[in-house]
C-alpha cells in the first residue's frame, strides 16, 4: 500500500464514521435503548470496505460528494444490520465482532432483532433522501433497486440461506462460489455500482467492467476470509478465530486447502486489476482496493 492510498483510506473512514453517526438518531431520542444499541453495533468499528468501494467506483464518473456519502452510509448500514443477525444464536451465534461483545451479548437478543431491523430501513430512508437537484430521480430509483436486491432473497440472505444450509455437507467449489457471490459478493457489487451510478447511468461496457471487478473482488474476499479464519488468532481478526471448521462449515480452506486457496485469491486479484484496464488512472483507488482485500491480514 502506498502513502497516499492510505492517507486517502483513512480520509474516506474517517468521513465515513462522521456520515453514519449524522445519519443515525441520536442515543437520546426515544426509544433510547434501540438507538443506543444500532450506534453500538455501526460506529466505532470495522474496515468500512464497502464505503471505500463507494468512493472509490464515485471517482470513475466524478460523482457528487454528498449523493457518494448517502450511499456509502446505506450500504455500509445494510452490512452491519447482517452482523448483528449473522451472530444471533439462532444463525452463527457467536460473541464477538469487531473486537467487542456482539450486539446481543451487550444488549439482549431481541434488541439485536430490532437493530438490524431498523438499520436495514434507515438505509433506504438515507439513500431515498439524497438531493433529486443532484441526481436524476430515475437514477436515484435505480440506486435504490440495486441496494434492496442485492441484500434480499437474491442476494445477501439467500446467500445467508444457502450457508445455513450446507453447514455439515460437502459443497462443490461451484457451490461455494455462487453461495459467497450472494452472501458476500452480492453487497460489494452493490458498493461498487452505487457509487458509479452516483455519477453517471452506465453504458453496457461499463457496467460489465464493473460486474467482472466486483465479481472478482467478492469472491476474494471471501476466500481471503477463510485463510484468516484457519490461520491468524481472535485478537487479530476482532471477531472468534477457528469458528467456521469449528462449525463444519465448507470454505474454501476445507475444499481447497490453504496453498491453493492463497493462490486462487492472487488470480483474483488480477483478474478485478485487468477489468478495470478500460478505466486507466481513474480506476487507481479500486485497484488499490482489490490488494487490500486480499493482501490485509484481519
Amino acid at each position: 500500500m502506498t502513502g497516499a492510498f492510505d492517507d486517502w483510506m483513512k480520509t474516506v473512514q474517517a468521513g465515513s464514521e462522521n456520515d453514519l453517526s449524522g445519519f443515525l438518531p441520536a442515543a437520546t431520542v426515544t426509544p433510547t435503548k434501540l438507538h443506543a444499541a444500532m450506534r453500538y453495533a455501526l460506529l466505532g468499528g470495522g474496515k468500512r470496505v464497502r464505503p471505500l468501494l463507494v468512493y472509490a467506483a464515485g471517482a470513475l464518473f466524478d460523482a457528487d460528494a454528498a449523493v457518494l456519502a448517502r450511499a456509502a452510509a446505506a450500504v455500509e448500514m445494510i452490512h452491519a444490520y447482517s452482523l448483528v443477525h449473522d451472530d444471533m444464536p439462532c444463525m452463527d451465534d457467536d460473541a464477538l465482532r469487531r473486537g467487542k461483545p456482539t450486539v446481543h451479548v451487550a444488549y439482549d437478543e431481541a434488541t439485536a432483532l430490532l437493530v438490524g431491523d431498523a438499520l436495514q430501513s434507515q438505509a433506504f430512508v438515507v439513500l431515498a433522501d439524497a438531493d433529486i437537484a443532484v441526481i436524476p430521480p430515475a437514477r436515484l430509483a435505480a440506486m435504490l433497486r440495486v441496494l434492496a436486491q442485492a441484500s434480499g432473497s437474491a442476494g445477501m440472505c439467500g446467500g445467508q440461506a444457502i450457508d445455513l444450509d450446507s453447514v455439515g455437507l460437502s459443497l462443490t467449489l461451484e457451490q461455494l462460489e455462487q453461495m459467497h457471490q450472494l452472501k458476500t459478493g452480492a453487497l460489494l457489487r452493490a458498493a461498487v455500482v452505487l457509487g458509479a451510478l452516483a455519477g453517471k447511468d452506465l453504458a453496457a461496457a461499463d457496467l460489465a467492467a464493473l460486474e467482472t471487478y466486483s465479481r472478482a473482488i467478492g469472491l476474494a474476499f471471501q476466500v481471503v476470509d477463510d485463510v484468516l479464519d484457519a490461520t491468524a488468532d481472535s485478537a487479530t481478526l476482532g471477531k472468534t478465530a477457528g469458528k467456521d471448521a469449528a462449525d463444519n462449515k465448507p470454505t474454501y480452506v476445507s475444499i481447497l486447502g490453504l496453498a491453493p486457496s492463497r493462490a486462487l485469491a492472487e488470480t483474483l486479484r488480477l483478474e478485478a486489476h485487468a477489468a478495470l484496464a478500460p478505466f486507466g488512472e481513474k480506476a487507481l483507488r479500486l485497484r488499490e482496493l482489490a490488494d487490500l482485500i486480499v493482501q490485509r491480514k484481519a
